[in-house]
C-alpha cells in the first residue's frame, strides 16, 4: 500500500503521516524532513532554502526525483510531501490532502519553531508563494487544484487524534468493489522518462 499525505506547512502532515504509518504498519517517509536536512546541511533556514530553490532548480528537482522513485519503486509506505500526490500519480492507493486556515497553521508553526506567530505567518506566506511559483514553472502543477485527492480534511476542525482516526478508518474501510472511480492523475511527466 502507498498512501500520500500532502498539504501546506502547519496542516498536520507530519503528525498525521507518522500516525497513519504506525496504525497501518507502514514506513513513514517525509519530504519535509529531507528538505530541512538539506537546508541545515547547507546552513540555511527552510525559508531561505525555499527562496534559494527559486534560483537553483536542482534543489527541488533532486528532492522530487527522490520522492518519485520512492513512490514508483516501494510499497508499504506513507509518503509525505507537498507534491507527494502529484509525484506518486496513480501508483498511490490513496492521496490525502490536509489543510487548515492560515492563522491556525501559523500558530502551529510558531509553537513548533518557538517564534512569534506574526513571523511564522509571514514566512509561511512567502514559502507558499515561492512553492506555488516553482511547482507551476517546473512541472505545470497548480498546487491549489485538489481534484486529484481522494480525501481532503480541514485539520483545524478536529483534534490530531480525531483526524488520524478519521483517515485510518477511511483507509481500512475502503472496499474496491464499491469504488466507482477515482480521479486519475498522471505522474509528473519528466519523471516518467
Amino acid at each position: 500500500m502507498l498512501l500520500t499525505v500532502s498539504g501546506p506547512a502547519g496542516s498536520g502532515k507530519s503528525t498525521t503521516a507518522a500516525g497513519l504509518a504506525e496504525a497501518l504498519d507502514l514506513e513513514h517517509i517525509s519530504g519535509g524532513d529531507i528538505f530541512r536536512d538539506l537546508a541545515d546541511e547547507r546552513g540555511y533556514t527552510p525559508v531561505e532554502f525555499n527562496e534559494l530553490a527559486e534560483e537553483d532548480d536542482r534543489i527541488d528537482r533532486d528532492l522530487d526525483r527522490r520522492l518519485y522513485r520512492i513512490a514508483r519503486d516501494r510499497d508499504g509506505v506513507v509518503l509525505e510531501s507537498r507534491l507527494a500526490g502529484w509525484l506518486a500519480g496513480d501508483t498511490a492507493d490513496f492521496r490525502l490532502w490536509l489543510d487548515a486556515p492560515r492563522d491556525v497553521r501559523a500558530t502551529r508553526i510558531a509553537d513548533r519553531e518557538k517564534k512569534p506567530v506574526e513571523r511564522a505567518r509571514e514566512e509561511t506566506e512567502r514559502r507558499e508563494q515561492s512553492e506555488r511559483k516553482r511547482y507551476a514553472d517546473y512541472y505545470g502543477i497548480d498546487i491549489d487544484d485538489l481534484s486529484i485527492y481522494d480525501l481532503t480534511v480541514n485539520t483545524a476542525r478536529w483534534t490530531a487524534s480525531d483526524v488520524l482516526a478519521l483517515l485510518t478508518n477511511a483507509v481500512k474501510r475502503y472496499d474496491a468493489a464499491d469504488d466507482e472511480g477515482r480521479h486519475p492523475v498522471d505522474t509528473v511527466a519528466e519523471f516518467d522518462a
